[in-house]
């Protein structure tokens, strides 16, 4: 008689979650039973469709220094082995894969796409991060720039203590250009000034990146060996889904359920059942009605908030207390369907309809609430119904949950939203076509109020056996894709080999490097 499977539940359907029932379907006798609140799996990356047009929630670069991420990627969608749309009607020549997919005949493939990001201040373009370039003095004029210079100087004679985020950017880059390049966006990003933000995100998100290794490296350039490894620039090429990140994780449901494990969507976990250092099971929310699911392991994507609210006052009340008060910063997308954009092409890069080639732009305009601009053309053009006569954007902003934007209707908040692009000379209202807008809670980890004590909440949750908390909201750290699936493959690994212990997932993405920073002649 067949051996019945031992049962791993999974709460939430995104990244992490996936990732930790794929990989336990193929490496362990576990049977995974995902428990997914939502009607769709991804978390925030999932794509969107509206009328034929899809969107990234957020933007989703598929780029890993994670030779298991990488090849889990490439396992799902393979890498293209034809040009792409956009790249034909360019005559651009990519990186093909041989015998691979051709992303105009198969869907099933993953794109190789141009990294470009750049600053929109002052009505005008900067390079993301902030480079040494003539350009850039130009654009800053004489004032700022000499300030700037000044600025630099100092901050490399008198640091600054790094107890904050703002000191965290004024080390690396002195106070005119944090000033200028850093504070306003950041604060729109977190709704805090960056002087009361944990300089822990700074360093988990732009370690690496100065202004003087940007010097350093243009300085030694011509003295460098060819083949030295150095720290260079953010990648210039990732590789994409061609319809989107959502693609990739609906792949990996599809094979989850194909391998025999089950996918529950609609299913909102409102309790978690413990006993000691065990959880007995979780009950969840299905269609009005309480349901509650047993099992030997459980892995945890759901925000910590949430989790120990559904424990009660089974876990300790300081740790109650310190996870109530984890803070967590809320997020809209508005999409809008133009048919042009007014700002100009004047790289030397090619497009097609010659629209500017940023994937992302930041928005340091003090003028608008809105913080960061996609051109999904750029992304893939199979993103778009009509991408040779129309652009797709999509306008990001970063909100509380039950703010006055939040609270807005979506036919209000997409004609401010409107506004606020034209204000800054984007588009002309009137060549908007289609809009929709998307809001998603609890989007970004914050990292201060309680933040500052999670280490007692982190021990409280390694302490239940049982319990393996991973990705971005599991963990209450903002990873990127990369990172919250090597912590699922890491709690995976460790369940496998009977450890107990959770360091390994819970230091994922902890090195000191940043995770887009590439070095010469290194494999991407």
């Amino acid at each position: 008689m067949e051996q019945t499977k031992k049962t791993v539940i999974i709460i939430g359907a995104g990244p992490a979650g996936l990732t930790a029932a794929y990989c336990l379907l193929k490496e362990t006798d576990y049977l995974p039973v995902i428990l997914e609140e939502e009607s769709f799996v991804g978390g925030i990356s999932r794509t969107v469709e509206h009328n034929g047009n899809r969107m990234d929630i957020g933007g989703h670069r598929f780029f890993t220094k994670n030779a298991e991420v990488n090849a889990l990627w490439r396992e799902l969608m393979p890498l293209q082995g034809s040009p792409a749309w956009d790249d034909l009607r360019l005559q651009e020549e990519k990186p093909l894969a041989a015998n691979g997919p051709d992303p105009e005949v198969e869907d099933r493939v993953m794109l190789v796409r141009r990294r470009v990001s750049r600053i929109y201040y002052l009505k005008k373009f900067f390079d993301y991060p902030i480079s040494l370039k003539w350009e850039t003095f130009r654009n800053m004029g004489f004032v700022r720039t000499v300030k700037a210079g000044f600025g630099y100087v100092w901050s490399s004679i008198a640091k600054k203590e790094e107890d904050s985020l703002s000191n965290f950017y004024i080390n690396r880059f002195g106070k005119p250009l944090y000033e200028m390049f850093f504070e306003d966006y950041t604060e729109k990003v977190w709704g805090r000034d960056p002087k009361y933000i944990s300089a822990d995100w700074g360093a988990q998100r732009v370690k690496g990146l100065s202004l003087w290794k940007a010097v350093g490296n243009m300085l030694l350039k011509p003295f460098r060996k060819e083949g030295a490894r150095v720290e260079t620039s953010l990648i210039e090429q990732y590789h994409y889904p061609k319809k989107g990140p959502g693609q990739l994780y609906e792949t990996m449901e599809s094979e989850i359920l194909r391998m025999g494990g089950r996918v529950i969507k609609g299913a909102k976990v409102i309790r978690i059942n413990t006993e000691g250092d065990r959880v007995l099971g979780v009950t969840a929310l299905q269609d009005g009605k309480e349901v509650t699911y047993t099992g030997e392991e459980f892995f945890s994507t759901m925000p910590i908030k949430d989790l120990i609210a559904g424990m009660g006052e089974t876990s300790p009340a300081d740790v109650r207390r310190i996870a109530e008060g984890l803070p967590y910063r809320d997020f809209m997308t508005v999409g809008l369907l133009v048919n042009k954009l007014n700002l100009k092409n004047q790289t030397k890069l090619k497009t097609v309809g010659n629209i500017v080639p940023d994937c992302w732009i930041y928005i340091q305009d003090r003028e608008v609430r809105l913080g960061r601009l996609q051109i999904f053309n750029n992304w893939s053009p199979y993103m778009l119904k009509d991408p040779e006569n129309t652009v797709w954007i999509g306008l990001e902003y970063f909100c509380n949950e039950g703010d006055e934007h939040w609270q807005m209707s979506d036919a209000d908040f997409i004609a401010f939203a409107k506004r606020e692009l034209a204000t800054i000379g984007i588009i002309n209202e009137d060549d908007v076509l289609d809009a929709v807008r998307v809001k998603v809670k609890k989007a970004y980890p914050a990292y201060f109020d309680t933040y500052s004590e999670f280490d007692t909440v982190r021990k409280y949750l390694s302490d239940i056996s049982n319990l393996w908390c991973i990705g971005r909201n599991g963990q209450h750290k903002y990873n990127n894709m990369d990172h919250s699936m090597l912590s699922a493959i890491e709690a995976v690994r460790a369940l496998e080999r009977g450890v107990r212990d959770k360091q390994a997932v819970w230091e994922v993405n902890t090195e000191n490097e940043y995770h887009e920073v590439k070095k010469e002649n290194e494999d991407r």
